[in-house]
Order: C-alpha cells, then sequence, then structure tokens
C-alpha cells in the first residue's frame, strides 16, 4: 500500500491542515508520498522534512511567527506604493520565503527529505502546469505560493512561476499518478460550502476562481481508478469572518482553525476505522 498525502491550496485558511496532519500522525498514517499546492506545499515540506508529529509543533509555530504575520500584513499605503512601483504586486515575498525555510532549513532540497514530495506551480513562459520534485525546496515552494498581483512570480532558471493553485489547487490526480493507492486529501473546506449566484462585483471574481479550482477537482475524485481509496478529510466549519473580502490575510483564527481541523478529521478517521 503506497499512501500519499495531498494538501491543497487555500491561504490563511490551511491552518485547518496542520490539524489534519496531528490527527494523522495521531492515527498511525505515515505517508509515503507528499504533493502539494501553494499553502499545502508550505505544510506538505514541513512533513516531508519530519514525518512525525513533532512537524506539528514546527508548523504551529510557523504560523504563529512573525514572519507569517508579515507576509499580507503590511499597510495598504505601503502596499500601493509597492504597486505603484512594481506594476505587478503589492507585497514583499521576503517573509513568505523566511517562513518556509523555518520549516525546512535555507538549503534542504528534495532529495534529501525523508519522504518524496512534488510542489505544484503555473509557469508563466509555457502557460503549463509544472511539478518540481528536484533541486532546491524553497524556491520551489515558494514558486507554489507566490499568488498572482500579492507577490511577484518567482524565477527558476530563467522561468517565472506563480501560485499552482492557477492551475490544480487540490492535487489528488497527481497523487495517483505517482502510485498512491491510499490518499488522504487535507483541504481547507471550500468544496464543502456551496456557491452562491454573486451579488457584487468582488463577488464575481471570487465566485469565477472557485468554479475554475474546484471543479478539476470533483472530475477526478468522480474517476477515481479501481483499487485506490481516498479519504477527503473535513476541515471543521468555516470561522468568524471567513467571507470577508480580506479575510486571506487574518491570521487571528489560526488556533481556532487548527483545532477544528483536528477534532473534525480526528472524529472522521475513527469513524472510518483508519489505524484501528
Amino acid at each position: 500500500m503506497t499512501v500519499a498525502l495531498v494538501l491543497g491550496g487555500g491561504g490563511v485558511r490551511g491552518a485547518v491542515e496542520v490539524g489534519m496532519v496531528r490527527a494523522l500522525f495521531e492515527a498511525g498514517v505515515t505517508p509515503d508520498v507528499i504533493v502539494g499546492t501553494s499553502i499545502g506545499a508550505i505544510n506538505g515540506a514541513a512533513v516531508a522534512a519530519n514525518p512525525t508529529l513533532s512537524v506539528v509543533d514546527t508548523l504551529e509555530a510557523a504560523w504563529s511567527s512573525p514572519a507569517a504575520g508579515s507576509i499580507y500584513g503590511e499597510s495598504w499605503v505601503r502596499q500601493l506604493r509597492r504597486l505603484a512601483k512594481s506594476k505587478t504586486h503589492l507585497n514583499d515575498p521576503a517573509p513568505l520565503r523566511e517562513l518556509i525555510v523555518s520549516v525546512v532549513g535555507e538549503d534542504a532540497r528534495f532529495e534529501e527529505l525523508k519522504v518524496p514530495l512534488a510542489v505544484c506551480a503555473a509557469n508563466i513562459e509555457r502557460a503549463a502546469e509544472t511539478w518540481f520534485d528536484s533541486g532546491r525546496v524553497v524556491e520551489a515552494v515558494l514558486a507554489s505560493a507566490s499568488v498572482p498581483a500579492a507577490l511577484p512570480p518567482t524565477v527558476i532558471d530563467g522561468e517565472h512561476y506563480i501560485d499552482g493553485g492557477v492551475v490544480n489547487s487540490i492535487p489528488l490526480g497527481e497523487a495517483i499518478a505517482r502510485g498512491a493507492d491510499e490518499v488522504y486529501v487535507l483541504q481547507v473546506g471550500r468544496i464543502e460550502e456551496p456557491l452562491e449566484v454573486p451579488r457584487k462585483p468582488s463577488d464575481v471574481a471570487k465566485v469565477a476562481f472557485e468554479i475554475s479550482r474546484r471543479h478539476r477537482f470533483a472530475r477526478e475524485l468522480a474517476g477515481i481508478p479501481a483499487g485506490v481509496v481516498v479519504h477527503v478529510l473535513p476541515y471543521g466549519g468555516a470561522q468568524e469572518g471567513d467571507q470577508k473580502l480580506g479575510a486571506f490575510k487574518r491570521l487571528d483564527q489560526t488556533q481556532r482553525r487548527i483545532e477544528a481541523g483536528y477534532k473534525a478529521s480526528a472524529a472522521y478517521l475513527a469513524q472510518a476505522g483508519v489505524g484501528q
């Protein structure tokens, strides 16, 4: 049996994945392969580097660190000044890079990780989904989490990469393609929340993006090959303010998200008989 963890994207809501990781390790689930996108690439890299229950402490420290708070924490004045100068992005990528380094180390290489890891990013020049599974980890994970407009594209070997969620937000199919026959999907809850018809301009963009990133996962989930078992872990429900426009930068709900993801996933795993 080849066990895979699939860690999806979702910004600050990705804190639920930390609770899910705790529930999985407590249930005795250890991964043979990990695939991740965006925030899932960051959480997944930490688990690949340290596939034990103690990684939860590492991730909780990272999520509560000054670097995490600084990624989108600048004032609108500074962000608009950066946009005026860069013409492409609002935020400095340095805090995000610092956060990634804190969980895997500056010089980490895929080949040295304790569990094989692959992370997804979108290549601009080739308009293509790209998977990194060799070489330097930090730059690849940064590329996977380079949210368009919020952060600049990450340059690797002369080509530009943006957030992997643009092309593959919950990469279930990639895990199966890499040989997994038991898959645990760690997702931030959007696939559990129904969409509503847009009522204002900001809703239009949100709904369009949600359809874009949900439809592929739904298609892959519907086409699971015979013999492959997939567990989609529950995220534990929405937190206060999740529907607000500025929710993408709020870290005040981090611990609640971690606990919600843990409790919901632990209950699911127990009901499914995992680890018994």
